[in-house]
């Protein structure tokens, strides 16, 4: 790590083509302080003991460079790290809860914590957000303990620390959590007026619609150029000893229909799974949004946020253009996210 964290962002812009944004700069320029008090030499980390901040909390709209800036951030760390889904680090816990024969939470959180502990000195949540009852109940005990045995945590989010898990269920369980979070977080807001994500340099290239027979040829031509002198396997995959077919599965191509991965009891460990066995995925017939199938969009938030930490590319069909995409009023606000980055896994690169 440079001690010029800033002039390594702009080294690192310009080989990348990308924009110098000064709001961005002003990230940077907290992250360098984080950097100083966290992972600096043993004498200034002393000097900074009693004030370091363990976590770095940087939230913002969608496309305004969180993630970029982080992930520039999270490379350059010469620490045992490790970057993870949030939900993925939730089923992580839940698992070594459920294999562990001591069922005292209290006990089994610290022991979760001192494993981890032995693992890494600093974890990255991109896009992290709170749903889930039961991990809005332990949140405030693990995060901590992860705090007191000192591992560090930088995260992205689109809102801020106190507006997580808002309108949720016992929420006031959920309070001391925020707490905590503001104790220990060098907190900022990234503001940028444009979505990066939806650049003429970054337009849409496998999103169709409207769900028509024209749409229908467009996308069936493009999976026959994919799936070319690869043969249909359906894979069985067996996740907590339940059985999820892909029936059609071409040599890690897949293809769903929407309502095969969102209509069902499926949630963020069967999409992990699922996209842990592709290297491409096809969607057809991604519906309009609204209160009557709220349930439907979370799965799809969920599985569009693993499918975006794993980077892999996507072709879909959906009943209208993506910024014309209505939303539930509980997760409208989330869906921003969902929306941008369904213009960059249709347009991503990629290589198979």
């Amino acid at each position: 790590m440079p001690k010029d964290l800033e002039e390594k962002f702009k080294f690192h812009c310009e080989s990348e083509s990308l924009e110098v944004n000064q709001d961005q700069i002003k990230v940077i320029k907290k992250l360098q302080g984080y950097f100083n008090q966290n992972f600096r030499s043993s004498l200034l980390k002393t000097l900074f003991q009693k004030t370091s901040k363990k976590a770095f909390y940087l939230y913002g709209g969608v496309g305004v460079g969180k993630t970029m800036i982080l992930n520039f951030f999270f490379d350059l760390i010469n620490q045992d790290k490790k970057r993870l889904h949030f939900n993925e680090f939730m089923l992580e816990f839940h698992d070594y809860v459920h294999n562990k024969k001591d069922k005292n939470q209290e006990n089994v959180v610290s022991n979760f914590v001192k494993d981890l502990k032995s693992k890494v000195t600093l974890i990255y949540f991109d896009e992290f957000q709170v749903t889930n009852i039961v991990d809005a109940m332990i949140l405030g005990k693990l995060f901590e303990e992860i705090f007191k045995e000192n591992i560090k945590i930088i995260l992205t989010s689109n809102i801020e620390i106190s507006e997580l898990y808002k309108d949720g269920l016992q929420r006031d369980q959920f309070l001391p959590f925020i707490d905590i979070m503001k104790k220990n977080s060098i907190n900022h807001e990234l503001i940028i007026e444009d979505d990066y994500r939806k650049s003429k340099e970054n337009q849409k290239q496998r999103y169709f619609f409207p769900l028509n027979q024209e749409t229908n040829f467009k996308i069936n031509k493009f999976f026959r150029i994919m799936t070319k002198e690869k043969k249909n396997s359906p894979k069985v995959l067996n996740i907590k000893g339940r059985d999820f077919t892909i029936k059609n599965f071409y040599e890690s191509i897949c293809r769903f229909n929407f309502d095969e991965l969102c209509d069902r009891n499926l949630g963020a460990e069967d999409y992990l799974e699922i996209v842990k066995n592709s290297k491409f995925i096809f969607i057809d017939g991604i519906p309009q949004f609204n209160d009557i199938n709220s349930n439907q969009q979370q799965r799809f938030i969920t599985l569009i946020d693993i499918i975006y930490d794993k980077n892999l590319p996507i072709a879909v069909t959906a009943s209208q253009d993506v910024s014309k995409f209505t939303s539930s009023r509980s997760l409208k606000e989330p869906f921003k996210r969902t929306i941008s980055r369904l213009y960059q896994l249709t347009s991503v690169k990629y290589n198979l």
